[in-house]
């Protein structure tokens, strides 16, 4: 059980904090790196412990643990270490042909403390994936983790502990009331990930005090299978990127149009590659993860009830695991079709034509990520064209998410900003800009008492 802060101590902690980052030390580039070079041998030397944690919080395998929590964190780390001095130094811009004899940069530098909410889904890796940028650009950070996983929320308090100051980087643990405390601290930046109706409150504490938010939140991500697509191929993608973290993914695929030529071949495929992956018995099966607690295995139970149950269905409330399952929804209004799943329950459509398709995702919320399996130019192009998604996929899933070199993150009801590699150095970053003039001669026209000054200017401007 994860105790609450008081307001008083979390007041403390960030004014500890606003106290070290005017002191300057966390802006030179070796700080940052010594910083970063932390992070990541705290990470290698505590594996054993991190993948344990996950574990006990939600059954997830050693493999799954590493790839989705460890290794992608690794990766981030030392991409930034690599390319961070670049970043760092001022970029000249062009001079304007009014600015002759000047020169202007875009300087960033850090916003300063910064508060960092993670959710319980990938509760290590969404919670220092953020972290990195925040170091990388020179600010603090508190970091906030999920109650709902304990077990990862004690350690990561104890691996930042042991790593750095706590006027530099700290955990906070807690439950609705800390957030709370937290939001009415005067922050230089938070950066959220986690639910739209959870985001919109963040949002709204963070207006009250004009503080500048990233928002990571979630959505119903389409995935389309074409007529023309490699459909075995497909399957095994599309059941990786629906069955990892059984579902609870932001960027999971939500529900699946598929073409009608063929929907039951890809079916058929699902289905096998399932049991290729889990077994007969997935709920059986020790890698396969649980849902995270009573109430969202309960809100899940509910949607097996919004339509035709195609294959899959049984839950298991004894170890809180439900079916990867296959569904067809009795119609669009249900809520499996209006409510971002978070599980592996996965709904079918079939369709004849790909405007149907887009005219259905252009109706509602934009969401966090798209797939769409083809071979056809054509296809692929009205989708990538007219749909505006976060980020996603052709003829792959969840691995637009896995490469620093793409930014990452929603759009509208998805999210505000993004991060990832540079990203989340830019993020996490103040860009002033810096116009120093020449001293050498000067442009009088532009003084009230110059003579002919407005037909020079308009001149100029033309």
């Amino acid at each position: 059980m994860i105790g609450e802060q008081t307001l008083e101590d979390v007041k403390a902690l960030v004014e500890k904090q606003k106290i070290f980052f005017r002191s300057g030390e966390t802006r030179p580039l070796a700080f940052r790196v010594q910083a970063l070079e932390k992070l990541g041998a705290v990470v290698r030397q505590n594996e054993a412990r991190i993948i344990h944690a996950l574990k006990k919080d939600l059954n997830k395998s050693e493999a799954e643990a590493y790839t989705t929590e460890i290794g992608i964190l690794l990766e981030e780390i030392n991409f930034t270490l690599k390319h961070l001095k670049k970043w760092m130094a001022p970029e000249k811009v062009k001079t304007a042909k009014t600015h002759i004899g000047s020169k202007g940069y875009k300087i960033a530098e850090p916003y300063g403390v910064t508060l960092i909410i993670a959710p319980w889904n990938y509760p290590f890796q969404l919670q220092l994936s953020p972290l990195v940028g925040a170091i990388a650009a020179g600010n603090t950070a508190i970091l906030k983790p999920s109650e709902l996983t304990p077990h990862t929320s004690h350690l990561m308090a104890s691996l930042m502990k042991e790593a750095f100051l706590e006027k530099y980087v700290v955990v906070v643990e807690g439950g609705v009331k800390t957030t709370q405390h937290l939001l009415e601290q005067p922050f230089d930046y938070i950066f959220f990930t986690g639910s739209v109706p959870v985001g919109k409150v963040i949002m709204e504490a963070a207006a009250n005090q004009l503080i500048p938010v990233t928002l990571e939140l979630g959505g119903k991500s389409p995935c389309i299978v074409d007529e023309t697509a490699d459909i075995a191929l497909a399957a095994k993608r599309i059941a990786f990127g629906k069955l990892t973290n059984a579902g609870q993914t932001c960027i999971a695929p939500d529900y699946l149009f598929v073409h009608e030529q063929v929907r039951e071949a890809f079916i058929r495929e699902y289905i096998k590659v399932v049991q290729e992956f889990y077994g007969k018995d997935a709920i059986g099966n020790e890698k396969y993860v649980k849902i995270v607690n009573d109430r969202h295995f309960n809100r899940l139970k509910e949607y097996l009830q919004d339509g035709e149950i195609l294959y899959g269905g049984r839950a298991d409330e004894e170890v809180e695991k439900i079916e990867p399952t296959l569904l067809v929804p009795r119609n669009h209004n249900v809520p499996v079709m209006t409510e971002e799943i978070f599980g592996p329950i996965f709904p079918v459509l079939s369709y004849s034509d790909m405007e149907t398709v887009v005219d259905f995702i252009l109706k509602r919320p934009k969401p966090l990520a798209l797939y769409m399996f083809t071979t056809n130019k054509e296809n692929e192009r009205k989708v990538m064209d007219e749909i505006s998604f976060g980020g996603g996929c052709v003829n792959d899933t969840l691995m637009h998410i896995a490469t620093p070199y793409l930014p990452f993150g929603g759009v509208g009801e998805s999210g505000i900003g993004s991060y990832h590699g540079e990203s989340s150095f830019t993020t996490f970053s103040h860009y002033k800009s810096v116009l120093k003039q020449t001293n050498k001669f000067d442009f009088s026209f532009r003084y009230p008492n110059a003579k002919n000054g407005l037909k020079i200017i308009k001149k100029l401007l033309k």
